[in-house]
Parts: C-alpha cells; structure tokens; sequence
C-alpha cells in the first residue's frame, strides 16, 4: 500500500480510501491510485488487512500546551465529545518541540488509535510521514490548510490578523505595532495578516515590530508568554521618539502586560493608544479598559474534531476534509477611538 500511495503521489490512507471506498474521492485521484496498482501489480494482502484493522479504543490527542487557556478550552470540547462513548482520550503534550511532536505520534500510533486528533497544520517532514502513514483516521485542528493530512478543524490565522488589524485602521490609529513575544514557527499567521492589513493601507512600518530577543535562550517558548513580557515590550516601543498609537498583540496575555504597561505610564486607553489581543479570553471583557480582541472557537474546534471522529468510525464518507469555524473581532472600549 505505501508504494502504491507513493506511485500515486498521495498517502496511504488515501490510496486506502480510494481501494476501499472510491465514491469518497475525486475521480482524478481514483484514476491514479489504479494506474499504480495496474503498475506495481498490487493484490491486497486481506490476512494483513484483518490484523492492521484490529484498533484499541484510544484516541490520540497532542496538543503544544497544558498551561494556556486556548487548549484549555479545546480539551474541554473533546472531553465532553467523547462523554457516552468508547472512546478513552491519550493526551500528549508537546511543548511546540517538533522532536518531542514525533515522539509522540510514533508512541501513540503504537496503541493502534482509533484515532488521533494533532494541534497545527505545519508538522515536521517525520512527524507528517508518520501521520500520513497512520492507519486511522487523523484529524488536525487549530489552523487550516488546503492540503491537510485527513480532515483539519480550525480557522484562518491570518486571515484573523488582518481582521483585528482592520479594525484598529478603521478606528483611525496610523502607527501600529505588533508586539508578538516568542514568534515562533506556528504564531506567524497572524503577522503576516497585520503586514498585509497594513500594507493595503499604506501604513506598515517594519520598526514597530517587536517580539522577545531571548528567544534561544528559553527552553519552552510557546509556554513562556507572560503579562510581564507583555509589559516589558511594550516599554521598549513606548520609550521610542516616535511611538505607536496602537498596539496589536499576538495573545491575550501579552495584551494584559499592554494595557498595565500604558495605564502605568499615564497613556489613556483608547484615546492615546488602541490596545487589541488575540483569542479573547474571559479576562478582556473584565478588566478596566475592556480590551478588544480576536474570539476563537476553541470549544467548538475540540467537540467538531470528536464529531468528525466519531463519524468517520461509522463509515461516514461525505464529512468535509477541511472546516473553518470562523472568528470574530470583539470590539471594546481599548480601541473604541472614534467613541471616546
């Protein structure tokens, strides 16, 4: 099976699905999975097939963090998910460490999962061979991507971005910054968004870019965003001649840190600096300024993965492979500029 999938340039769970259910891909793909097999003389192994079949109940779950509220709320969603079922959730944590990614999809595929459910869409070349390989089904989450591994359940980060970043142009601020703390690999959706936003607007200026410079030096950086990186960037950009008028931050936390930082030196918020956050946790609408921010589903991302799962187990074959659930841009008092 995995020369036949590499003949036919696609993964072995999909030259499976084309062999066993071909009603369930596009005829272009079905047509080149049986040329491959024309080519290579393949004849399905079925003792092999009734052994590779044999699954346990687990569903392999890896997310980057345990310490965040983002997958907080998306564990929240495939734990209620899979309340009534069979199903018994085996989290990994990666800690956004694509080494210790690898090691455990390669550990929980093992088990023989019924299924695994992998935060992002941009794995290692390893960690996606694995998961392209895996004989069950693989659901990705978080983000989206036109050419996911199986299915993928999220939302357009930089589509996010550009959204936020909208915004604060509409509300008339024309020097805004991004602080994004560690900019690691999988936070750059979002900046690229802000460029782009900018850059149609004719008001990008790489100079108000500013992320943590210790980057190397921290072990974990995708768990080390505190409100007192928050705090400590945002001084950098307001102890400049010309500082911003706004600040776009790549989290909540580092929004938090924003705002203390601005209300510590005496800058009115929205009237002297517009202050917006990403993900919008609970906090934003509870502190003084409200702040906006970008609300993610994140429930909503974790309990469709489930649902995707459960349905695939059932032999569903019309689930859509890729699912945006949107956003939405909440705005608040700290950017309501035109209002204060």
């Amino acid at each position: 099976m995995l020369d036949v999938a590499r003949e036919a340039n696609c993964s072995p769970m999909t030259a499976s699905r084309a062999i066993k259910t071909p009603e369930a891909v596009s005829p272009k793909l079905r047509q080149r999975v049986q040329e491959a097999i024309r080519l290579l003389n393949y004849v399905p192994n079925l003792n092999a097939r009734a052994l590779a079949a044999v699954r346990t109940e687990v569903l392999g779950v890896i997310v980057p963090s345990l310490t965040q509220h983002i997958f907080t709320d998306v564990l929240r969603g495939i734990y209620d998910g899979v309340q009534g079922t069979a199903l018994q959730v085996q989290l990994g944590n990666s800690f956004y460490d694509d080494d210790e990614e690898t090691r455990l999809i390669a550990q929980l595929l093992r088990q023989k999962p019924t299924a695994l459910i992998v935060s992002g869409v941009d794995q290692s070349d390893q960690a996606r061979e694995l998961l392209e390989q895996a004989n069950c089904p693989v659901v990705q989450i978080m983000d989206i991507t036109d050419d996911p591994i199986d299915h993928v359940i999220g939302f357009d980060h930089k589509a996010a971005g550009k959204a936020i970043t909208r915004h604060l142009v509409e509300e008339g601020y024309n020097r805004i910054a991004f602080v994004g703390g560690w900019l690691i690999r999988r936070s750059t959706g979002r900046l690229l968004g802000f460029k782009e936003a900018l850059e149609e607007a004719g008001l990008l200026d790489e100079s108000l870019i500013v992320s943590n410079p210790d980057v190397d030096s921290v072990e974990r950086p995708g768990e080390s965003t505190t409100v007192e990186l928050g705090r400590r960037l945002a001084s950098e950009l307001l102890s400049r001649h010309a500082r911003p008028d706004a600040i776009f931050c790549n989290n909540d936390v580092l929004a938090l840190g924003v705002a203390y930082e601005c209300q510590a030196r005496n800058i009115r918020i929205p009237e002297e600096m517009g202050v917006a956050g990403f993900n919008d946790l609970d906090q934003m609408q509870s502190v003084h300024p409200p702040i906006s921010s970008l609300r993610t589903h994140r429930y909503e991302i974790g309990r469709k993965a489930v649902d995707t799962v459960l349905k695939l187990v059932d032999g569903a074959t019309d689930i859509p492979r890729v699912v945006d659930v949107g956003f939405e841009v909440m705005k608040r008092q700290s950017t309501n500029r035109s209002q204060a």
